[in-house]
């Protein structure tokens, strides 16, 4: 999962020892993070449309509110449950795109040679 994160243009991370978690960024802007819920199990939590969020919830039983974060605009999947791989890209790749999507023009024209490289 760190190596698609990492495929994403533009993507940076990081390590939160507070959290225990590693983070991913578009610009400075998270759009994903890798940790564990309140009893240990590895999730994965992902920027979301608000409406697109609600119908993976009632879709999926292991795609959740967002854990520690705002329930309407993040989801949280647990990495051990039924969820098929392509419904994970899927949803990193909404995740990386509503940040993208509200960055300033100026930054995503200096981002631009890095999605050109992905073509």
């Amino acid at each position: 999962m760190d190596e698609y994160f990492l495929g994403r243009p533009g993507t940076s991370k990081d390590y939160q020892p507070d959290w225990q978690a590693t983070r991913y960024f578009l610009a400075d802007k998270m759009y994903g993070m890798i940790g564990n819920d309140k009893y240990g199990k590895s999730i994965v939590t992902l920027k979301c449309d608000p409406i697109f969020a609600g119908i993976l919830r009632n879709q999926y039983t292991d795609i959740v509110p967002g854990y520690y974060m705002n329930k309407q605009h993040w989801n949280s999947l647990y990495l051990e449950g039924a969820v098929p791989d392509e419904v994970v890209k899927d949803m990193i790749d909404m995740a990386h795109r509503l940040v993208l999507e509200k960055l300033p023009q100026k930054i995503r024209a200096s981002l631009q040679a890095d999605f050109e490289d992905v073509k």
